[in-house]
């Protein structure tokens, strides 16, 4: 999984390492509302390998902001869902997305506008 840290350098340090990457945020975003099975995640994740969320998940296990129940049943039944520290971090990203709403135009624009050379 990486090198581990022992330290950070400030508070959005040790937050960008959690959510850091393209799909974390994401799976934290589709688990606000509730528990999931895998297969549901992924459906709600539209562009991610299995492999992918399988490893993301794994990290955010690690972390400690998503739980991971496995029932002992035929067939195994695996479901997703988050702590208490990963429903305060999506609290804490909830401005964030509010800013990207906001301005996905504009960011659009401005990548539309880099690539045209």
């Amino acid at each position: 999984m990486g090198k581990v840290k022992t330290s950070y350098s400030c508070g959005l340090d040790a937050a960008v390492d959690v959510v850091g990457g393209k799909w974390k945020a994401l799976i934290l975003w589709s688990l606000h509302d509730g528990t999931y099975r895998f297969g549901e995640l992924k459906r709600r994740m539209t562009g991610v390998s299995e492999k992918m969320l399988i490893q993301q998940l794994r990290e955010l296990e690690a972390d400690g902001v998503v739980h991971r129940e496995v029932y002992r049943e035929v067939p195994p039944r695996v479901e997703y869902s988050l702590t208490e520290l990963g429903q305060a971090l999506n609290t804490a990203l909830l401005p964030l997305g509010e800013w990207g709403d906001a301005f996905m135009g504009q960011i659009l624009a401005g990548k539309a506008k880099g690539q045209a050379v």
